[in-house]
């Protein structure tokens, strides 16, 4: 009679993990099927517009548009230059991602103070016409698979100081962005988390940003992504821009070599 009610216990806790399980791939796949009847809808088509006009307008005390600007293929060219982001730029001698690179040809081009856009807060002024060129430009890429250069060697120094980062733990919690993106099949929130230490496949993860966010109504770049992502680990704001938050993009970017972009994508 005992070895009968252990096995009936067992049966019951199997049957209720099972039930549990279908719940929670039930309420993922609800999620997955929201984003696609979004897609057709995307809001993100209205920053794609808003980019794109700032692109060509002349703007700025030197009255110009960013027509000029190099992003990495050559002045003016930007399709397919979101898949080779962040990438080292001669003129600066650094590497930059998109955002940067486009406050920096706001400031040699047109007149602005870079400075002051990247002290000012998401989606406000400068910053929200930052984010809209850069959801124009990602768009431009859209479908095309990533390859980021690592021939310089500051591509490589930055590939390896996003690599630290990515791992580094810290803060009250002791999180690093690898506590929730290092492995196979974990989830926060009925929300898959991808693996970023590898490639984690098509418009998945680096290859879905740009993105727009239902859950608060806003255009989200990486730069205000990885933000965010400090915030949930409890560690101070990094700077725009920054060093570190440039090598997470590296890291991440050439992980996700042969991944196709889906940018600008459509998040909870």
């Amino acid at each position: 009679m005992r070895q009968l009610t252990i096995v009936g216990i067992a049966i019951c806790a199997a049957m209720a993990a099972g039930t549990l399980w279908a719940q929670a791939k039930s309420a993922a796949d609800s999620i997955a099927e929201y984003r696609k009847l979004l897609e057709d809808g995307n809001p993100a088509e209205l920053f794609e517009a808003k980019g794109e006009g700032l692109w060509k307008q002349k703007r700025g005390p030197k009255n110009a548009s960013l027509e000029a600007c190099d992003l990495g293929k050559g002045p003016g060219v930007v399709k397919g230059v979101f898949v080779e982001l962040p990438r080292y730029f001669a003129d600066t001698g650094k590497v930059m991602d998109l955002e940067t690179r486009l406050v920096h040809c706001m400031s040699t081009l047109q007149g602005l103070d870079g400075a002051a856009i990247a002290k000012t807060r998401f989606g406000q002024g400068e910053m929200a016409n930052v984010t809209a060129l850069a959801t124009w430009v990602a768009t431009e890429s859209r479908g095309m698979r990533f390859n980021l250069p690592q021939a310089h060697p500051e591509e490589r120094r930055s590939f390896e100081i996003g690599k630290r980062a990515f791992f580094y733990r810290g803060g009250t919690h002791d999180f690093s962005c690898a506590a929730c993106h290092a492995v196979d099949g974990q989830r926060i929130r009925l929300q898959d988390l991808p693996n970023l230490t590898k490639n984690p496949g098509d418009g998945v993860g680096f290859a879905a940003w740009p993105a727009y966010r239902v859950s608060n109504g806003e255009m989200w770049g990486m730069q205000l992504r990885l933000n965010d992502c400090y915030r949930q680990q409890r560690f101070p704001y990094p700077g725009f821009g920054s060093e570190v938050t440039v090598a997470l993009g590296t890291y991440m970017g050439v992980n996700a070599k042969g991944a196709a972009s889906i940018a600008p994508a459509i998040k909870r």
